[in-house]
């Protein structure tokens, strides 16, 4: 239990850190989003992955 299969999480750590960066480069280059942009910024950060999944399902405009 002590030894981390690294092999296993570390795709998902960078998936993770990439979909947030996207997430991230997104909203603040949108012109207008559904709600307060530092909102969804807050919920991309503070909610990890299914934060940027909901922030590019319902916060972008189209």
């Amino acid at each position: 239990m002590n030894e981390i299969n690294w092999a296993l999480i570390a795709p998902l750590l960078i998936l993770q850190a990439i979909l947030t960066f996207a997430a991230l480069f997104s909203c603040v280059k949108q012109e207008e989003t559904n709600g307060p942009k530092w909102m969804w910024i807050l919920i991309i950060i503070f909610v990890n992955m299914l934060g940027a999944i909901l922030y590019f399902l319902l916060g972008r405009k189209r």
